[in-house]
């Protein structure tokens, strides 16, 4: 996959992308990152990339001819197809779906805006407008590491288990179930005999329903959005039961 990234602080995304698995993933191909300071593309004499607002107003706004000239060169690099990402609060909110709808890209470019906003004609640019949440930080920056870590890690063979990405929290709709490893018991807290007995049909049974319990406890408006086979509808009857009796 083919990542670029528009911003103003590139060493920020560089050597924060360049750790742990996602590092590993660059260093070997598999994620071709590229960071552009679109400062370098400011044709004013302060070097400067933002103004004030037409009409007035508080903050300073993102003027569109450095970001437009910065994506000619992107273009011109790799002129095939790219979803060009702008990091706005008002987007859509970022989750595991659209991760991994961006993961099927071959080419992704991610726009990092600073100051009070972005001259409305950037917006031409894009295909999609995509917000971290409900709040606001300083910059795109953060926002744009954490969807390209969400997304690097889907990509074929990023993951050193690819079943990982498989059964993740979000990825089947439901969160994660329970996990354990070594020492059976510690401190008076055991593993559950189930997870140690070598059944692998009682083991996946065990899984998905914890799974489907942690999600009723934590995330019940995740329920909402699935449609349950019998034996989850079952399993959540018992565990709304369990959780009554308490």
């Amino acid at each position: 996959m083919k990542i670029d990234v528009l911003s103003l602080f590139p060493d920020m995304v560089q050597k924060g992308l360049s750790q742990s698995i996602i590092g590993k993933a660059i260093d070997r191909d598999l994620i071709d990152l590229e960071v552009t300071d679109f400062r370098d593309f400011s044709v004013n004499k302060h070097n400067s990339v933002d103004d004030a607002p037409y009409g007035g107003g508080a903050g300073m706004l993102l003027r569109p001819q450095p970001i437009f000239e910065a994506m000619d060169q992107v273009n011109a690099k790799n002129p095939g197809h790219k979803r060009v990402i702008l990091l706005d609060p008002a987007g859509v909110t970022f989750n595991q779906k659209v991760a991994e709808e961006f993961a099927q890209e071959e080419h992704l470019v991610f726009i990092c805006g600073h100051y009070e906003g972005y001259d409305e004609r950037i917006r031409t640019l894009v295909t999609d407008e995509v917000s971290l949440g409900d709040f606001v930080v300083t910059g795109g920056e953060l926002g744009a590491m954490v969807m390209i870590d969400a997304i690097s890690r889907l990509v074929p063979g990023v993951l050193g288990n690819e079943q990982s990405a498989v059964t993740d929290s979000f990825s089947t709709g439901l969160l994660e179930h329970p996990q354990y490893t070594r020492p059976p018991e510690y401190r008076g807290l055991k593993v559950p005999e189930v997870l140690m007995n070598g059944n692998h049909r009682l083991i996946n049974e065990w899984r998905e329903k914890m799974s489907l319990k942690r999600t009723y406890e934590r995330r019940p408006d995740l329920l909402d959005k699935l449609t349950l086979t019998k034996d989850q509808l079952h399993w959540l009857q018992e565990i709304k039961q369990e959780t009554t009796e308490k």
